[in-house]
């Protein structure tokens, strides 16, 4: 069952899945729009991977993702970030961040987080730098 079929809200516009609530009123929020970038090292050797410190595997285990189905974590970033809005962060010369907080929805439930973008001065790609508990 895709995440479409288990989760039909989110795709169908119907619902509201991300919470702007705590967002700091200043910020201007927007979409995304473009092309997403999610390095397979990112899920495959950092976040599906147990670490000693700053260790994500276990939240995400949370709501079934696993290194066995690492594409279902990309499928559910991707959903987050064209279904919510982003709120600038900081700037380099590397390009512009941002955060895009809202649903993580797995195989097995639902976990709130915040996942960081970079937009790429190079390019204008928006690739995917990391992702973290909501607090």
């Amino acid at each position: 069952m895709s995440l479409a079929e288990r989760h039909p809200v989110y795709y169908s516009g119907v619902g509201k899945p991300c919470n702007q609530d705590d967002r700091n009123s200043e910020a201007m929020a927007m979409k995304l729009e473009g092309e997403f970038i999610i390095p397979e090292a990112k899920l495959t050797q950092y976040l599906l991977v147990l670490r000693k410190e700053d260790d994500k595997s276990k939240f995400l285990a949370q709501a079934g993702f696993t290194l066995a189905n690492a594409d279902d974590l990309r499928q559910a970033i991707l959903l987050l970030v064209q279904t919510c809005e982003a709120v600038s962060d900081r700037q380099n010369k590397y390009g512009i961040y941002y955060q895009v907080e809202g649903p993580l929805i797995g195989p097995g439930g639902t976990l709130a987080v915040v996942t960081v973008w970079i937009e790429r001065t190079a390019d204008g790609k928006y690739q995917f730098v990391t992702l973290k508990p909501k607090r």
